[in-house]
């Protein structure tokens, strides 16, 4: 339906020449178009016109009416706002070949498209509709390109007439393909009949976008279909936030807020689906000993039942396949271990190999620089000294590279270790368990409650189980706390190493991440060589420091690459010296247009050469939350980007860049199980919602050579002064300890 204008809506057609601006997100578009009617005193010099108006992805060359009204926008003169678009053909033989030379077909270029239209003339779409086969007949198109085209052809009509339904209930593009991308032919038809499938079965579409879709469609605001997806999405917002589950009352609050509804239907909506088995009830007692009614998503519940019983299992089990480690004379192994190999042991780091080797279950941990490498090394050892069977993995790619550097062993990424296939999942799992005597884990503050249930469930109960990792840094991406409760549930052997053995002469980095963790204000003298903090209190000039510390007084002083050696780590996404800024000032600066090739998605600018960062897991091109790497090159015709990731080359559509951010600046959330040369933080007043000590602790301790604050001596006292770990909801500990 159009929107109401102050005046009759006229109508404009023409020829698309270029796209200006294109929002994928919202769809609102900036285009130039060449009128089939000359548009004497509103034409630029060109003869173009623009058209402003949220309207479905265009193309350069495509025939189109617009209609909507004439405006006069203070800036730019005289603009046609378009209210809606009609698709016309193309009236000329040059109008056909930039139409299918635009990029619309996946695989056709503008030569491919010049061959195509040379060789049919006007009838090319005629062809492409009745007799696509006759693409063979075309010299330097073979069959398999012939095919390439056809599906492409079909593909992108099944999607435009997808996205004119859509655009007719306010969706945006981006969103159109990812639906038609899910259900093909079928897209309507799914939309049309549970609006709400979307938010629970496309990446990227959540409760809201489905919400927005199914009012357009008239769906009463009071159905029970709406408020059953209200109260999941409330229930999955927490668990986003790291809670394994949530209270009723949480749950009833937010949905109940965010469906404009009152609370009884919220709680009848909540019986119904706990009666479908589509979310989880049981009562736990809470931190004060209350007891609370703990409300899961089924996969969330079923995972920490799980681990408790695996865990309950493993220690309970006297067999073990370990039994040869009883032969080991200890003190012999680490007199040896000092004679040979010039590794000499604390009694505490003694202890924790002792207890891999003895005890099902234990954990290892510690800050930077106490030696749990050292003691891992020494694990190793002692196991090859018996030719036990072990594996090493980590949960990220960039954590599993670090820890074969380390311990010069193979390691992997636990999802490689056991072998993810989508969509069929773990290979190895409780019937086809990794034929390994222990399996170690390290940065295992990093493990989330799903993919924990997923290690324990692909080795025996007869195996060990090594966790190492630093207890004080910020809990796992995902759902669930798993080392801190493993710890405080005294379920597993734990070792807290604390001496100090790393600390190059001069280095403050170390020494200052152990005064941040025991809620000291650290050395900030700008004595050492290796930290810094640039005082400024406005955020504006905060940010223009940053940007010249990175761009210019770094490299200049200490050699570092700002693309290869600098990450900026920010606790906030938005704001003036958040992520969102920080990356748009650092990809201006270090990699500005003009250069080299880019693509405009979603009001996201992405250039050959930017910094990237993969945000969720997508196990078919083997990448993960947290990987980092370049864009190597834009295809137009085929619309993919080439990212390089790890030294390898991994291919994405267009369609799928919402997967990607900027990482000139992360969210150290996000870099976790990373270590960079340098690391370059804003630690001011603005953040202070953030400002906590494990979230500096964490940004400090990611720094191998060089740590670079930029802020104020407050904000850091008050982050150092914050020791209030955001709890997270979990019942793990309690099921641990309940007999």
């Amino acid at each position: 339906m159009l929107p109401q204008f102050s005046q009759a809506p006229e109508t404009l057609e023409g020829v698309i020449e270029r796209i200006t601006y294109y929002n994928q997100e919202t769809g609102y578009s900036v285009l130039k178009i060449k009128p089939n009617k000359p548009r004497y005193g509103i034409a630029a010099r060109d003869g173009t016109v623009a058209v402003v108006g949220n309207l479905p992805e265009l193309q350069p060359g495509e025939s189109v009416r617009f209609t909507g009204q004439w405006v006069n926008h203070k800036e730019h003169g005289k603009q046609f706002q378009a209210a809606k678009v009609d698709q016309m053909l193309p009236a000329t033989i040059e109008g056909l070949k930039r139409y299918l030379g635009s990029g619309m077909i996946k695989g056709v270029g503008p030569v491919t498209a010049k061959r195509i239209v040379d060789h049919f003339g006007m009838d090319t779409l005629d062809m492409l509709d009745q007799r696509p086969d006759r693409l063979r007949d075309i010299p330097g198109i073979g069959g398999k390109r012939a095919e390439w085209i056809m599906q492409g052809w079909q593909e992108q009509k099944q999607i435009k007439e997808i996205m004119l339904f859509l655009q007719s209930h306010a969706v945006s593009t981006a969103i159109a393909v990812k639906i038609f991308k899910a259900y093909g032919d079928d897209s309507i038809n799914v939309v049309q009949r549970d609006p709400y499938r979307l938010a629970r079965e496309i990446h990227g579409i959540g409760f809201k976008t489905a919400d927005k879709i199914a009012q357009n469609l008239g769906l009463p605001s009071d159905s029970p279909e709406r408020i059953a997806a209200g109260v999941i999405f409330a229930l999955n917002e927490l668990t986003d936030d790291g809670n394994v589950y949530g209270t009723r009352e949480q749950i009833v609050t937010a949905a109940a807020e965010m469906l404009g509804l009152t609370s009884d239907v919220c709680e009848v909506a909540i019986e119904r689906l706990f009666s479908n088995r589509e979310i989880q009830i049981e009562t736990i007692p809470a931190e004060d000993g209350q007891a609370t009614e703990a409300i899961y998503i089924p996969a969330m519940y079923y995972s920490e039942k799980g681990v408790a019983t695996r865990i309950l299992g493993m220690t309970g089990l006297a067999t073990t396949r370990l039994r040869r480690a009883r032969t080991i004379e200890w003190s012999a192994f680490f007199e040896r271990l000092r004679r040979e190999d010039k590794i000499e042991l604390t009694a505490q780091q003694q202890e924790a190999v002792q207890a891999a080797l003895t005890h099902k279950i234990s954990v290892l941990t510690g800050g930077p620089g106490t030696g749990k490498t050292t003691t891992l090394r020494a694990v190793i050892r002692a196991l090859e000294s018996i030719e036990a069977r072990y594996a090493l993995a980590s949960p990220t790619g960039r954590a599993a590279k670090r820890l074969s550097e380390a311990t010069n062993r193979a390691a992997k990424t636990l999802h490689r270790l056991l072998g993810y296939k989508p969509p069929e999942g773990f290979m190895f799992n409780e019937n086809n368990p990794l034929d390994v005597d222990i399996l170690v884990v390290d940065e295992a503050s990093m493990l989330d409650l799903v993919l924990f249930y997923s290690v324990l469930r692909a080795i025996s109960p007869e195996t060990h189980l090594l966790l190492v990792g630093d207890v004080d840094q910020l809990p796992s991406v995902g759902a669930g706390d798993v080392l801190r409760d493993l710890i405080r549930s005294q379920a597993a052997h734990v070792t807290r190493l604390n001496t100090i053995f790393r600390q190059q002469g001069g280095s403050l980095i170390i020494t200052n991440a152990h005064h941040i963790n025991r809620g000291e204000m650290p050395d900030l003298t700008n004595n050492g060589s290796d930290f810094f903090l640039f005082a400024e209190r406005e955020p504006d000039a905060a940010v223009d420091l940053l940007v010249d510390v990175v761009q210019n007084r770094i490299p200049k002083r200490f050699g570092l690459n700002p693309m290869d050696d600098i990450q900026v780590l920010a606790p906030m996404k938005r704001g003036t010296i958040g992520i969102d800024t920080l990356n748009e000032r650092l990809q201006a600066t270090l990699n500005p247009p003009g250069r080299a090739a880019e693509k405009q998605i979603g009001g996201r600018t992405f250039r050959v050469g930017d910094k990237v960062m993969q945000t969720r897991n997508n196990y078919d091109k083997d990448v993960y939350n947290g990987d980092i790497g370049r864009i190597h090159a834009i295809d137009f015709t085929e619309q993919t980007m080439q990212i390089v990731i790890d030294g390898r080359f991994v291919e994405y559509e267009w369609t799928e860049l919402d997967e990607l951010l900027h990482a000139y600046a992360v969210s150290v959330h996000r870099s976790q199980g990373s270590e960079y040369p340098c690391v370059v933080m804003p630690v001011v007043s603005q953040h202070w919602l953030m400002l906590q000590r494990n979230l500096l602790y964490t940004g400090v301790t990611r720094a191998k050579k060089l740590v670079v604050l930029i802020g104020t001596r407050w904000a850091i006292e008050k982050a150092v002064g914050n020791d209030a770990v955001a709890q997270r909801a979990s019942g793990l500990a309690w099921r641990l300890t309940k007999r």
